[in-house]
């Protein structure tokens, strides 16, 4: 097995597959969550390919975007891999990471753990935070045609999986549903220092948003 040919092979399918996607869930969404993975991962004792296999392929197809399907990414993993005849624990481990990455309201139990997804999940929760963060929550509410906020509805911090998977809230609460909950939950030394300035530079944007929301500034 060519692991450097698979990992080849694995980013062209990926840009090719999602090339229609929404813009927070994109291409560049992946990149960049497989940059983040390296970079996290040189600090880390882990399977460097199952890291970079993992990034590729963690949303492939993003259950958001199949009526809430969960198992639909797994699968279409597991099919392009056992075409490029990547060994059957490898492909596990990658069905175990992409199940198993996602906030999901951060209320649900983890039943697989690895220093591989932990290295991918700080990788793909600092896209979530920060400039780049921001960009893509409103590009997503846009997306789903939320209101940008709504004083009246409050956040609601005690969802469970499903309430978070459909919820239509405008789309400043999810600051406060997941985005500013984050730098709490990430697992890796690099990764919490990472997100302690993107953590910073949303609290210093929701300040100026309320100001300009009420006329203050």
């Amino acid at each position: 097995m060519n692991k450097q040919e698979i990992i080849s092979k694995t980013e062209a399918f990926v840009k090719s597959t999602l090339k229609d996607a929404e813009g927070g869930h994109d291409w560049f969404h992946i990149l960049r969550v497989w940059n983040n993975a390296k970079l996290i991962a040189k600090n880390e004792s882990v399977d460097l390919f199952i890291v970079e296999l993992g990034a590729l392929l963690h949303d492939i197809a993003d259950s958001k975007f199949h009526n809430g399907d969960e198992t639909v990414g797994p699968k279409v993993a597991r099919k392009f891999l056992e075409n490029e005849n990547v060994p059957n624990e490898v492909i596990i481990h990658i069905e175990n990471i992409i199940t198993n990455i996602s906030f999901k309201g951060g209320n649900f139990e983890r039943n697989f753990t690895s220093p591989e997804l932990l290295v991918l999940q700080d990788a793909d929760r600092l896209d979530a935070i920060g400039a780049i963060g921001i960009a893509r929550c409103f590009n997503y509410g846009g997306f789903k045609n939320r209101p940008l906020y709504n004083p009246a509805i409050k956040p609601n911090l005690n969802q469970t999986k499903e309430e978070y998977k459909n919820s239509e809230a405008p789309t400043i609460n999810h600051f406060y549903e997941k985005l500013l909950l984050l730098k709490e939950r990430m697992n890796t030394v690099s990764g919490k220092k990472i997100a302690e300035e993107r953590h910073q530079y949303m609290e210093a944007f929701l300040q100026q948003f309320y100001s300009e929301w009420n006329g203050l500034k």
